[in-house]
């Protein structure tokens, strides 16, 4: 089982049967994601193979990429650098055999999402003592 098989899907968009795939605009629909943003993930090397063409060369998507693409969003948007991202790739791209490198990786990402996270409940417990100080002004 590989590391896409285990992502989030995005599955029953992309017609794997029949190899059709979706289209730059349709997988950007899918993944909320612009179609800048999945020419870019594809130019960074982040893609785990190249995305298919159809014969006049418009990209098809398989399910296989937008459940890849599902784990990028995921990796990106808690904050991990498009580098990192890159050699997390790079690692799942090379195969079985260097999972404790993947490990480390994610957990080290995942450490610093919680310190993150601690940051802003902090900042958030603080918000609601703002408001529960509004509210109690206004109410008497």
């Amino acid at each position: 089982m590989t590391d896409v098989d285990q992502s989030p899907a995005v599955d029953g968009h992309a017609d794997e049967a029949t190899g059709q795939g979706l289209s730059i605009a349709d997988a950007a629909r899918v993944t909320g994601l612009s179609t800048h943003t999945l020419r870019y993930y594809e130019r960074a090397g982040l893609m785990l193979d190249p995305v298919d063409r159809a014969p006049s060369s418009h990209r098809r998507y398989s399910a296989a990429d937008l459940r890849w693409i599902g784990t990028l969003t995921a990796l990106r948007r808690t904050g991990m650098p498009i580098r990192q991202i890159a050699r997390y790739a790079a690692l799942v791209r090379a195969g079985s055999g260097n999972e404790e490198a993947r490990l480390e990786l994610l957990a080290n990402h995942r450490r610093r999402v919680m310190e993150r996270l601690d940051e802003v409940r902090r900042h958030l417990a603080a918000i609601d003592f703002k408001i529960e100080m509004y509210r109690e002004r206004i109410n008497g």
